[in-house]
């Protein structure tokens, strides 16, 4: 009875990865490739929304500072056996990041961008900041996606070895988007 039952979980679980993985890979693939085309090529795809530009930038450093907080807390959570506050800490962290992504894209229709004016070191520290985040930031997608599908769906073992990955590139890129706010603040 007990291998009738893993043979069905298992046939569940096939059908599952399916349909999930499919669409992980493919959300992994349009989401950069449609921010890359917004960046290389503002000039085409600009649509004026008469958003205010000054307040989308302070409100991305608010959503990638909280996520960077809710990734720690999840940490500490999973490491106590809070199992149920991990889950939301992860899925609101995630949710938040969603919610950057989203608005990142409206202000890049939105405005043009802003060169960064600094001089000097500041400005090597910058470009490296900058730099490290957007190429890091570009697996973050796939990896929390299959994390989260992972631990969503029980299977723990796969969820450990994908965070283990996942979770310090993904802060990583949390902490230096707050990073980038303030070396660009002077200049919005």
């Amino acid at each position: 009875m007990a291998d009738l039952r893993a043979a069905k979980e298992d046939y569940k679980k096939q059908n599952s990865d399916k349909v999930a993985v499919p669409v992980i890979v493919a959300l992994s693939i349009v989401v950069p490739l449609a921010v890359a085309a917004l960046i290389l090529f503002p000039d085409v795809l600009s649509i004026d929304m008469g958003i205010e530009r000054s307040t989308l930038p302070a409100f991305h450093a608010i959503l990638n500072g909280s996520t960077a907080i809710l990734l720690i807390l999840g940490l500490w959570f999973i490491r106590n056996k809070n199992i149920a506050a991990h889950r939301a800490a992860m899925l609101t962290g995630f949710g938040f990041s969603a919610i950057f992504l989203v608005s990142y894209v409206i202000s890049k229709l939105n405005a043009d961008p802003i060169p960064y004016g600094g001089e000097g070191f500041l400005k090597g520290l910058y470009f490296f900041v900058l730099i490290t985040h957007i190429v890091l930031s570009v697996p973050v997608l796939p990896l929390a996606m299959f994390a989260i599908y992972r631990g969503l769906s029980g299977e723990y073992g796969k969820h450990r070895k994908i965070v283990r990955w996942t979770f310090p590139i993904w802060l990583y890129v949390a902490i230096t988007g707050v990073l980038v706010y303030l070396f660009m603040a002077p200049y919005y």
